[in-house]
């Protein structure tokens, strides 16, 4: 009797995992919205290792991989509802090594109806982004050092640029919790505040609609040289390679990711 009550709560618990699995597969008739994730380069295509972009001040610069996070995505229907389609899975991971992260299905059961607009975070909310919430490759990847302020980074723009020597040198365009410092010493044991940097993206684009019982795929598409060039030009000659302790250098980035963004629909 106590194996058969044992393979009972076993054949149950697996059917509930599976149950839980198929509610986030796509089902017929059901209103889904995906999103897909590309990259371009000032309206060039987007190469990875290949030194043949240049940015507003000068920079000459190649991108060997492009990792970072979004989050929180929010859509506004013209009735005035904001509806947040995803629920628990709600912070997605993009990288161009992994092709599979570039594709994202938000949510399956999305109100119809014409929306003027969608937001979402660059990075991950104070609240959300907390130390070792993730504990598999490849976000466990993405962590953030704990004496700078933990959790994880936002994003990650590793490459080159070839300095004002013609000298090819790395940089690595990091963003996450930046820190405040004692007399702007940049020691770590100076740090008297923490800045949190992830910032709401509006990306551009028209109004949508979403249909009942249909598949929507909306296309997010990142230009790489936003970050360097709009509203702030950022010099690595100025800046250096490495900006993780550096807010001034990140607060740049922030700023020109806002608009690093645009919105298309299939």
């Amino acid at each position: 009797m106590k194996i058969r009550k044992y393979f009972t709560i076993l054949i149950l618990t697996m059917l509930t995992i599976l149950s839980g699995c198929r509610d986030k597969e796509e089902k017929p008739g059901e209103t889904v919205l995906k999103l897909k994730f590309s990259h371009s380069v000032a309206g060039q295509p987007f190469i990875m290792n290949n030194l043949m972009y240049q940015n507003a001040a000068g920079n000459e610069f190649e991108v060997s991989e492009i990792m970072y996070f979004i989050s929180d995505i929010k859509l506004y229907h013209r009735d005035g509802r904001v509806i947040e389609p995803a629920t628990w899975d709600d912070i997605h991971y993009n990288d161009t090594n992994l092709p599979e992260t570039l594709e994202w299905t938000v949510g399956n059961s999305i109100p119809e109806g014409i929306y003027d607009s969608l937001t979402f975070t660059f990075g991950i909310s104070a609240a959300k982004n907390q130390s070792f919430m993730f504990v598999n490759p490849p976000e466990v990847n993405m962590a953030w050092p704990e004496l700078l302020g933990g959790g994880y980074h936002y994003f990650m723009l590793n490459g080159w640029w070839k300095n004002a020597e013609g000298n090819r040198q790395p940089f690595n365009f990091h963003l996450g919790i930046g820190q405040i410092y004692q007399n702007n010493s940049g020691q770590v044991a100076d740090i008297i505040g923490f800045v949190q940097n992830a910032f709401t993206v509006n990306p551009e684009g028209a109004s949508f609609t979403i249909r009942k019982g249909e598949i929507h795929v909306g296309n997010i598409e990142m230009d790489v040289n936003s970050w360097f060039d709009t509203p702030i030009i950022f010099d690595f000659n100025y800046y250096g390679g490495a900006m993780m302790q550096n807010q001034e250098a990140m607060h740049i980035g922030c700023l020109n990711g806002a608009d690093a963004f645009t919105l298309s629909w299939d």
